[in-house]
């Protein structure tokens, strides 16, 4: 089987990140209903909760990165379980609007602390050296962020089904649940994870060729690095596009007179595509090079809010076809999975080759601090869009008008911007797999 063909480590990790959707999944999604039905909160702290648990993971990932650069993945990854540990406890025993709001707050730095740490270990733990370029650049195995998006996909996909079957013993035994399944990762973790202290990879930062750049924090590099700052941008439209299954899908649901029932069809559909299909996609990736996979990738994207745009009807409708929804859907979530392993694999190649293998920790928090970004405020414009089109009555296909632009925008300026990297840095283009073509 290719996953045992990684080190220990690796698999280690990849167990990690299907635990920790799982325990997340049981538990965040049924966080609203619990708070009105069994609480009885009213609606606008009902929607607070969850915004602050989303704004609080998404916008404090950068600081989960630097820390992690600091302490080492490990310190980082174990002390993420903990304060996501704390969280549900807080939320459990949580009877106010209060403690609800800070149980979500710290149920999201769990997770900012925990995913950037994870992710900057993963990018280097299948590698000879230990840097230079992504893991998984070895012929005949899939990168192991192919992997990462399986196997959380597989959490993501069972927490629900077990949070469910929990809530028949009430809100509490999910989060009881939860509990212990952030307990058993920390434990795993912790005898199972080495430990490579941050500070013993940072020998290289006072000297060498661009020792002075090396010596930065690895925050202030990454922010300091124009093309980098530019791909986060870029790539953030990819989260910004997943996010819509969650926001503009449903919208147009429920214009076809549709409910809620069919959303849920529709991420199944989404999660049973991305487990049957990453791997052969992410191989039609690696066969393109990084480049023409980023293109491919957002061509789909835009393709898919186009068909969103030219059959969305007006709110009211009723007997349309469901299958347009459906085909947005599909488009859209293989766009996603040839973009988010490709981008991951990405990040090391813009970590100068002369800093320390622990400073990208920083470089992926940036980068999902800016898709976190990207949808706050993607999703703010096409809200008001939506209203703005039901209230003036203009072609129902507006508010997807901006999302197709991006998309586009995307698929055009991403591989200019990887050139201008490459020229930039030409003694690391031809020995870094990510921008050579060898990894996806």
């Amino acid at each position: 089987m290719p996953f045992r063909r990684y080190r220990p480590e690796t698999r280690t990790l990849l167990g990690a990140q299907l635990v920790f959707n799982l325990g997340f999944y049981a538990v965040v999604p049924f966080l609203a209903g619990a708070m009105g039905g069994d609480y009885g909160l009213d609606a606008a702290a009902v929607g607070l909760v969850p915004g602050a648990r989303t704004f609080s993971q998404q916008g404090m990932f950068l600081f989960g990165g630097m820390l992690a650069d600091r302490w080492g993945a490990r310190r980082a990854i174990l002390t993420g379980c903990l304060v996501r540990i704390l969280g549900y406890a807080t939320l459990a025993a949580a009877s106010d609007f209060t403690l609800f709001l800070l149980g979500a707050v710290l149920t999201g730095v769990g997770g900012a602390l925990f995913s950037p740490a994870l992710e900057s270990r993963l990018s280097h733990a299948d590698s000879p050296t230990g840097a230079g370029g992504p893991a998984g650049g070895k012929t005949g195995r899939p990168p192991v962020f192919v992997w990462l998006a399986v196997t959380g996909e597989v959490g993501a996909v069972l927490g629900p089904v077990l949070g469910s079957l929990l809530l028949g013993w009430g809100f509490d035994a999910a989060l009881a649940a939860g509990i212990g399944i952030f307990a058993a990762v920390t434990v795993l973790l912790w005898y199972r994870l080495p430990a490579v202290p941050a500070r013993s990879l940072q020998k290289q930062d006072a000297g060498g060729p661009g020792g002075t750049h090396a010596g930065a924090r690895p925050a202030l590099r990454c922010l300091g690095d124009r093309c980098f700052v530019v791909f986060c941008m870029l790539a953030g439209t990819n989260m910004l596009a997943y996010n819509q299954l969650y926001f503009a899908v449903p919208v147009e649901l429920s214009r076809r007179g549709l409910d809620g029932a069919w959303l849920g069809a529709l991420v199944l559909l989404a999660s049973a595509l991305t487990l049957l299909l990453q791997l052969p996609v992410a191989a039609a990736g690696r066969r393109l090079g990084p480049a023409r996979a980023l293109s491919a990738g957002f061509v789909l994207l835009a393709a898919a809010f186009t068909v969103g745009a030219t059959t969305s009807v007006h709110p009211g409708s009723s007997g349309n076809s469901l299958a347009p929804v459906v085909g947005t859907v599909a488009v859209l979530i293989l766009g996603h999975m040839l973009l988010t392993p490709t981008i991951l694999s990405l990040i090391p190649a813009f970590v100068p080759a002369e800093g320390p293998a622990s400073g990208r920790g920083a470089y992926y928090g940036l980068a999902a601090t800016c898709g976190g970004t990207a949808v706050l405020a993607g999703n703010a414009v096409l809200g008001r869009l939506l209203d703005l089109t039901d209230r003036h009555h203009w072609w129902p296909g507006t508010p997807w008008v901006p999302l197709i632009m991006l998309a586009c925008l995307a698929a055009a300026a991403l591989p200019p911007v990887l050139r201008g990297h490459r020229r930039g840095r030409p003694s690391e283009a031809s020995s870094t797999p990510g921008l050579s073509g060898r990894t996806a």
